[in-house]
């Protein structure tokens, strides 16, 4: 209730007692309501915005016990004073059970009064700060919301830009003719799907943090599978690859990595003999990812001048330094690539 005057009601039987509580609350500037009864209450707290009820627990058609169980539904909830009687001691623990602020015990003395107005006193401070507490926690909530949302369309947008500069690079590999160019932008294109496809999981995902790595694979591992069938290679690909979340800015490096090194069996593994499989493992154990990438072909050691361009390689090496991954190769029969990193750092 930020700059409004606290409203205050004060549910009693006992007319004259309520004239002395209404005095008091108009001489401390609050809003006054008042109601002789339970169903009379519950009318007020649904119709007016109460920050204050102070609760009788005796009335002619329940209790205040009653009222407290009917405040269950409302959105602003009110802080509630329980008076109850001098011996009453479990009526009030049921109250204070039941959601009451505080209690005072009712007696017919002026120190009654006195307890009961510090007490309306408290659980309107009380009340200020929740509600204060609660706006705040709705504002960065909203706030949070949006920012996702905002976030998620940026992703969306790059996502569909990196696909159109990926279907403009196709574009001119087709108008080729030269068989190595037409290669190289092929493999452009792969790198680019790699990178493309991080923004498009973030965009379908509810956490703009990681990137679920099983699906990411699969479906970059997809988009691979059918460009080199459509060049006319035969080679299976076959994946393993356990899923868990893999920090965002580490996805686009990993799947860079992981393109270079399937494109790179494909095109050499197999060379000059019958088409197999090229596998790919992933698992994540005590925070450390373990990539393998291995074949049945020739076989490379990772040692000595690389075949074609040596590019591939220098990609590696370089997604592999931003890792902080290990790159080991094995060596017959066939080649055995494998990279580690941690997950997280």
């Amino acid at each position: 209730m930020p700059n409004r005057t606290p409203t205050v009601l004060y549910v009693d039987d006992d007319p004259g007692l309520t004239r002395l509580v209404q005095k008091a609350m108009q001489r401390r500037g609050f809003h006054f309501f008042s109601a002789g009864g339970v169903g009379e209450a519950l009318t007020h707290l649904q119709n007016e915005n109460i920050d204050v009820a102070v609760l009788d627990h005796y009335m002619p058609d329940g209790t205040g016990l009653d009222i407290l169980a009917g405040m269950g539904t409302l959105e602003n909830r009110p802080g509630v004073v329980y008076v109850t009687g001098a011996a009453e001691t479990e009526i009030a623990v049921s109250a204070m059970k039941s959601g009451a602020t505080d209690f005072v015990p009712k007696t017919g003395s002026e120190q009654f009064m006195e307890l009961l107005l510090v007490a309306i006193d408290s659980a309107v401070d009380s009340v200020r700060l929740t509600r204060a507490n609660e706006r705040a926690n709705r504002e960065a909530r909203e706030a949070r919301e949006r920012a996702e949302m905002l976030l998620g369309e940026v992703n969306h947008r790059v996502a569909n830009s990196l696909a159109m500069v990926a279907a403009l690079v196709g574009l001119q590999a087709n108008a080729l003719e030269d068989q190595e160019a037409k290669r190289a932008l092929s493999e452009t294109q792969a790198r680019i799907h790699a990178v493309a496809g991080v923004h498009r999981h973030l965009y379908t995902s509810g956490d703009v943090r990681t990137v679920q790595i099983g699906d990411y694979v699969s479906s970059l591992i997809g988009e691979l599978e059918n460009s080199v069938q459509a060049e006319g290679q035969t080679a299976r690909i076959r994946t393993d690859v356990q899923s868990f979340p893999v920090p965002t800015e580490k996805v686009a490096s990993l799947g860079v990595i992981l393109i270079e090194l399937v494109t790179n069996a494909l095109k050499y593994a197999y060379e000059g003999r019958e088409p197999g499989e090229i596998r790919i493992t992933m698992r994540c154990q005590n925070d450390s990812v373990r990539l393998i990438i291995e074949d049945d072909g020739v076989g490379w050691s990772g040692v000595g001048k690389p075949r074609g361009t040596g590019l591939g390689t220098r990609i590696v090496r370089a997604m592999a330094h931003s890792l902080s991954a290990d790159v080991t190769y094995r060596n017959g029969p066939g080649t055995s690539v494998e990279v580690t990193f941690p997950l997280n750092g």
